[in-house]
């Protein structure tokens, strides 16, 4: 494995908050939660364990005995008036990435993807008979892995169309497919186009050979460009493509050179992550097994690069959509994936492992392969783990989830919860503009600074409820 050596880690730039900023806080906080403090911040190597947040209250505390909840919040009244989506889990590829943590095969064959996609399409007509779901339409449709594009065009069409004797996506706003640029041909994006797909999000990782074989990535750089090239000539409206900050190999002449080649590919919106390391990715695996800790930048060295590569997009016309996401705002309508799940709504999960919210209840259907064809095939829905959650946390949910966009409009929340929350998490913001994390907090606005919002993820769990701290987010 490639050494880190000469790598400096630059601190990101946290400026001061301009005069005419409005800070509010109070002596007396509604909600006292644990305060952020610079000494506090993380500034060490990339460790195993889970960075990134991607819901609350944590995975950890959804329960089995929680399940018969999410099955009466499916039974329950039709909610018209609150936006619904839809997931689609398709968990194969080509080869397994070594940062992977997601449920995934790349050991089945034709038969059993068969299988897979008729159980998909079944358990989505058993939901398409709950009262819950009655007379609703989708708002967002999303096709996640794995790899989607891994399914042949066959397969991909047959799937579409056994879901569509129950529901269909006409209506929807936004429907994303993702997709691996080694899986990909002009025939297959037409048939992607076809069924509707509205943006397609392709996984490039990196434009270098050597770090996407290190990192265990199927396709090479060649595939990306010519995939591209198939995708806008193929009419779709919105094209991402996702980036990695920090693989494994990764220098910052490399960086550099990525961050270019992606500029000029001049996609509609770019999404940067900073690698983690999951407990149970392959490279998480090995290195504890090998006990040394592995060759992987630390989060100040990620965080530095991705401000660069922030730097170099505005440059260029992006603007900064959320810690991880720019687009060119003259031709992107927005996330609306993101943003509806981000504002409260419901979503229902399919496949392997998926994760739904719906009615204010959490849950997860079973994460192994057998386990969910049976249940299927039963005619049962495979859910395997629930939280119902009250609104206080559905509160903290949304705040949470949507700072990871660098702001967030207090007014909302007064009006959706009754709570104010500049007021609510007085010492948060406070600790947090002390640490030149955050710019502004005013009844009008709460917004991080540039420092801010390239940790956002660190600094979230600051805002969990007394029951959610300090435990395993998975």
């Amino acid at each position: 494995m490639p050494s880190f050596d000469g790598l400096i880690p630059r601190r990101a730039e946290c400026k001061p908050a301009s005069r005419h900023q409005q800070f509010i806080f109070p002596s007396v906080a509604m909600v006292q939660l644990p305060q952020v403090t610079s000494d506090s911040l993380p500034t060490e190597p990339t460790e195993v364990g889970s960075y990134f947040v991607a819901n609350y209250p944590p995975f950890s505390s959804w329960k089995a005995e929680h399940v018969a909840t999410a099955l009466a919040a499916l039974d329950g009244p039709s909610r018209t008036d609150v936006p619904l989506g839809l997931y689609l889990h398709i968990p194969f590829c080509r080869k397994r990435c070594k940062f992977c943590y997601f449920r995934v095969y790349t050991d089945k064959n034709a038969n059993e993807v068969d299988a897979y996609t008729d159980a998909l399409a079944r358990e989505v007509s058993l939901y398409a008979g709950r009262n819950g779901l009655s007379g609703r339409q989708f708002e967002f449709v999303y096709f996640g892995g794995g790899t989607p594009s891994f399914l042949s065009n066959e397969q991909l069409k047959r799937l579409i169309g056994r879901i569509r004797e129950h529901w269909n996506w006409d209506a929807a706003r936004e429907v994303t497919f993702e997709c691996e640029p080694g899986t990909l041909k002009e025939s297959k994006l037409q048939v992607i186009r076809e069924i509707g797909v509205t943006r397609l999000s392709l996984g490039v990782e990196h434009f270098d050979d050597e770090i996407l074989e290190l990192n265990g990535r199927a396709h090479k750089s060649p595939e990306i460009f010519q995939a591209f090239e198939w995708a806008r000539a193929a009419g779709f409206p919105q094209i991402n493509i996702d980036l990695i900050a920090g693989m494994v190999g990764e220098t910052e002449a490399k960086w550099r050179d990525t961050v270019e080649k992606a500029i000029g590919l001049d996609a509609d919106s770019v999404t940067i992550y900073q690698l983690e390391l999951p407990h149970n990715a392959v490279f998480s695996r090995e290195y504890q097994s090998a006990g040394k800790p592995p060759p992987v930048a630390d989060w100040e060295t990620k965080r530095s690069w991705v401000d660069e590569a922030f730097s170099r997009f505005e440059a260029a016309g992006y603007e900064i959509s959320s810690g991880y996401t720019l687009v060119r705002k003259d031709r992107h309508a927005g996330f609306v994936y993101r943003d509806s799940l981000w504002h409260g709504a419901d979503m229902i999960g399919t496949g392997v492992a998926s994760f739904s919210h719906f009615g204010g209840v959490h849950f997860q259907n079973v994460d192994q392969w057998g386990d969910y064809i049976d249940r299927i095939g039963r005619g049962e829905l495979p859910l395997a783990r629930a939280l119902p959650v009250p609104e206080s946390s559905r509160m903290i949910r949304e705040l949470i989830l949507q700072l990871k966009t660098g702001r967030i409009q207090p007014e909302y929340f007064q009006n959706k919860f009754g709570i104010a929350v500049v007021d609510a998490f007085a010492s948060q913001w406070k600790s947090l503009h002390e640490a030149g994390l955050l710019e502004s907090a005013s009844r009008h606005e709460v917004r991080l600074s540039r420092a801010g919002l390239l940790r956002v993820d660190t600094l979230l769990p600051n805002f969990f409820e007394k029951p959610y701290r300090d435990i395993r987010y998975t």
